[in-house]
């Protein structure tokens, strides 16, 4: 019974090990977008979603399917640096569900003395495709 105890024990640690790395790898991706948003380079920003079909934005004009439609989306809604601004996140949670997935709640900020700062909330959910964590799901508001 000792030794039971002892190895649950030592797995726990490996597992909350794990959700901590994890997380700590999707604070990182999301550290990245932001350089890149910067930078003004939204292409780069979207390699960190899952190229295919099945990725879904979710915004007030209502739900973009796929990840050639969501990088036009992004393209058509911030064509220029001024309209683009300097993002800032604030993560508010990650939540890893067993390495697999993950959601992120979070709070976006576009400081933009142009045209006007904007800013709202958004919810992510990720899936660890082929080694890579990508956004699969993009609500933001």
């Amino acid at each position: 019974m000792k030794y039971v105890f002892i190895f649950f024990l030592l797995n726990s640690f490996t597992f909350f090990g794990q959700k901590s790395k994890d997380s700590v790898a999707i604070q990182g991706i999301l550290q990245t977008q932001i350089g890149h948003w910067n930078r003004g380079d939204i292409p780069a920003f979207m390699e960190y979603y899952e190229k295919s079909e099945n990725l879904k934005f979710i915004g007030k004009a209502g739900v973009t399917k796929g990840w050639k439609a969501t990088l036009d989306r992004y393209l058509r809604t911030y064509p220029n640096r001024d309209a683009m601004g300097t993002l800032q996140f604030d993560i508010l949670e990650i939540d890893v569900t067993a390495g697999q997935s993950a959601w992120v709640l979070g709070k976006w900020h576009l400081t933009r003395p142009a045209v006007g700062d904007v800013g709202g909330y958004f919810t992510l959910v990720l899936k660890k495709i082929k080694g890579r964590w990508l956004i699969t799901r993009d609500h933001t508001s």
